[in-house]
């Protein structure tokens, strides 16, 4: 592996003192993760990370970042020794970003980020070297460790940005220095940390501080927040790129065709028009597709060429990845799971519905005969005061009547539950152990299950018991 950081360049990066003279490959937090020529960062989290260095270190990994040595280590264990190590994560952070060649975009939003930073690693690939954060890497460790990472030779750098309280996202943006800024979308998420939609959209505008000179900002059209945050890029200077459904926007969707497993668009930029595909049936998809190629153009790349190249992605597991799970091989009997169990609220969870419900299920192949919607829905959390109402509101979704039948996980979604006409009641649990274990009496060969809901609702429980039921096919591309 070529060589990532140095232990005199990471030294002057931290200011701190390197014990032995090593070379780093990659920079790693967890040393279930960790790969021979790491650079471990002993973070205090859950646990201290110093009580991991000894086990990074016969793991293989180059050196251990921290701010005291561990007792039972050797004399000439290999150490960057630093006085905070969260601090010292963030000066890596930083150097790194400073010795890169990449155009950087930074990635924030109520909902979407994850999906577009995967849509971008897509789009981008195919005209340069790229890196992408990990996982949900995006908050006051997960943004340097992803800067920390950066190779000095990329061509692009694609960083997620989030939040849970004011003030988190500047700080964040300033260390990323992003020569394009996204914001995805607006929605009430968080909102036991902000009074209103409006407190979330400058929050999220926030991000718009850390651009370079010249950069752009490029913001959701169809969003009452939207004037909002034009106006904070404005004060920054910042080039404005608008996409939506508005036929204002700088990139204007105005077609976005659900199909069984795809979603077509047609848009128009500029004076012309593209159609393009996703690999992922949504109108949500739609919307961050089109953000991506704005994002893509504005970075310099060539939106033609993103066009073409965002047609292959697929969402991950957790966030809206559909999946076949066969249940008899030899009877051809299957299921198809939408699993989208890594976060929710209404906006999220109305996008989701409305994916389940253009969905088609098989008929003739199950005991019922004819195939059904189901939905499994777990609760939406960090609402804040009006929560109970967003949950029942969710009754009144355009075409849930199309649901045969929904079932509810936790005490918000109770509400849900008791709004619902009595033909769609499923079982209401309190828990999602509890629906888990019932999983193999709520579903039938022909069947299109939607599992939704916030992480801490533990909703991924059921989609790892529905996939028990049979053997995971890989995600499929339907017609168009």
């Amino acid at each position: 592996m070529p060589a990532l950081w140095t232990a005199a360049d990471a030294a002057a990066a931290t200011q701190g003192r390197a014990t032995t003279d090593w070379t780093a490959s990659g920079v790693s937090i967890d040393t279930r993760t960790l790969q021979p020529g790491d650079l471990f960062v002993a973070l205090k989290d859950a646990r201290d990370g110093h009580d991991f260095v000894a086990q990074a270190l016969a793991r293989g990994a180059a050196a251990a970042l921290v701010s005291r040595i561990p007792e039972g280590l050797p004399a000439d264990a290999p150490l960057l020794i630093v006085d905070d190590v969260l601090d010292g994560l963030g000066r890596l952070g930083a150097a790194g970003r400073a010795r890169a060649k990449a155009r950087v975009v930074g990635v924030t939003g109520s909902v979407g980020k994850t999906s577009t930073k995967e849509m971008l690693r897509d789009v981008l690939a195919g005209q340069g070297r790229v890196h992408v954060a990990e996982a949900s890497y995006n908050n006051h460790w997960g943004v340097p460790l992803t800067l920390a990472r950066l190779p000095a030779d990329a061509d692009y750098a694609v960083i997620e940005i989030g939040m849970n309280h004011p003030g988190e996202i500047a700080p964040l943006a300033r260390l990323a220095r992003p020569h394009v800024a996204m914001i995805t979308t607006i929605a009430p998420a968080h909102l036991e940390a902000f009074d209103s939609l409006a407190g979330i959209a400058a929050e999220k505008a926030s991000i718009f501080e850390g651009l370079e000179p010249g950069g752009a900002a490029v913001i959701n059209a169809d969003l009452d927040t939207t004037p909002l945050m034009c106006a904070a890029a404005a004060r920054l200077g910042a080039r404005i790129v608008t996409f939506g459904e508005n036929a204002e926007a700088d990139w204007h969707l105005t077609e976005a065709r659900l199909c069984d497993s795809t979603t077509v668009l047609r848009a128009s930029h500029g004076g012309q028009t593209t159609v393009f595909k996703v690999a992922s049936p949504g109108r949500h998809f739609a919307l961050n597709a089109l953000g991506a190629l704005a994002v893509a153009e504005a970075l310099g790349a060539d939106p033609m060429i993103a066009a073409h190249d965002i047609g292959r992605w697929q969402p991950p597991a957790g966030r809206g990845l559909r999946q076949r799970i066969q249940l008899d091989i030899v009877e051809e009997t299957f299921f198809d799971l939408i699993d989208d169990a890594f976060n929710a609220n209404p906006v999220s969870l109305a996008a989701a519905l409305d994916v389940l419900i253009a969905a088609h299920p098989t008929d003739g192949i199950g005991r019922v005969g004819g195939g059904r919607r189901i939905a499994v829905l777990g609760d939406m959390l960090e609402l804040g005061p009006d929560e109970i109402a967003m949950h029942s509101a969710i009754a009144r979704h355009p075409g849930l009547a199309g649901i045969a039948q929904i079932h509810c996980v936790g005490p918000r979604m109770r509400h849900l539950w008791s709004a619902l006409p009595r033909r769609q009641q499923g079982l209401w649990v309190e828990t999602a152990p509890e629906l888990a274990a019932r999983v193999r009496g709520l579903i039938d060969a022909g069947d299109v299950v939607l599992v939704k809901g916030s992480k801490g609702s533990k909703v991924s429980l059921v989609v790892e018991a529905l996939k028990k039921l049979g053997q995971a096919q890989p995600s499929r591309e339907g017609s168009e």
